[in-house]
């Protein structure tokens, strides 16, 4: 098809949004001529294609509104080198119903143990199932309550995260909190309890919590609301990175 019908229809599918339509129509229209399949037939697999691509288009945005630090999946950690975390509990997270019933996830372990790659391993599945996703550290999301609060904007971005299925709090417990910092910090998880889910990673247990939130009082409230509904994954072992250095390095070795 050329001239001016192949004009208007390139002019008609980008004003309809169909770039998929709009790359491969010329291509599965002389496909579909060769294995003498009708119109209908050549019309499903180009929505078909579109659909397929739309949900890609779709996935990727959540992924970038995410702000994951690296698209990691469950697919590429190595769990032998983790024993004592569950595989079977992990994989059952990733289908992500625990995030509809608006539960909690706390991974618990030593630096280097992985905890962010499962967190952003669980994280990607939620992107792919069509849930809004949000990952911060503990640090980040303190400080940007705080300037929220100190610029009159702290509301509007209390509703932002309370909105989101699934809120992904890295690194609980690497800095001591403010006693403002954490006040704001038990608000944000308070408004989040039963309304959604949350995803927290420490490298602290919960009785050394308090060294974080400074008060019994405060880090028991946080607790209780948190342990409520919650799936806990241990995360106990040597450096996960330290372990994946020395197969690198052995792999070298000739």
């Amino acid at each position: 098809m050329t001239g001016a019908p192949q004009i208007l229809l390139a002019h008609h599918l980008k004003t309809l949004k169909l770039p998929t339509f709009l790359r491969e129509h010329e291509k599965l229209a002389r496909q579909c001529a060769a294995e003498g399949l009708d119109h209908v037939q050549f019309l499903a697999r180009l929505v078909e294609l579109e659909l397929i691509d739309r949900e890609g288009r779709m996935i990727e945005r959540r992924i970038k509104v995410a702000k994951f630090p690296a698209k990691k999946s469950l697919d590429s950690f190595d769990f032998k080198a983790i024993p004592k975390l569950n595989k079977m509990q992990v994989l059952d997270l990733a289908r992500c119903e625990w995030i509809e019933r608006r539960e909690n996830v706390i991974a618990l372990g030593p630096s280097g143990t992985g905890k962010t790659h499962v967190a952003l391993g669980l994280g990607l599945a939620a992107c792919q199932k069509g849930m809004s996703v949000s990952f911060t550290t503990a640090a980040a999301l303190v400080n940007e309550l705080m300037e929220a609060r100190d610029e009159r904007r702290l509301l509007r971005l209390q509703k932002q995260l309370a909105s989101v299925k699934l809120l992904i709090i890295d690194e609980l417990g690497f800095v001591p909190l403010s006693k403002t910092g954490a006040e704001l910090l038990f608000e944000m998880i308070s408004q989040r309890y039963e309304r959604g889910a949350t995803l927290i990673t420490s490298n602290l247990p919960f009785d050394e919590w308090t060294e974080t939130f400074g008060t019994e009082r405060l880090t028991g409230a946080l607790l209780d609301r948190l342990t409520h509904h919650v799936n806990i994954l241990e995360m106990n072992g040597e450096s996960y990175r330290l372990a994946q250095s020395r197969a690198r390095n052995a792999g070298q070795t000739p």
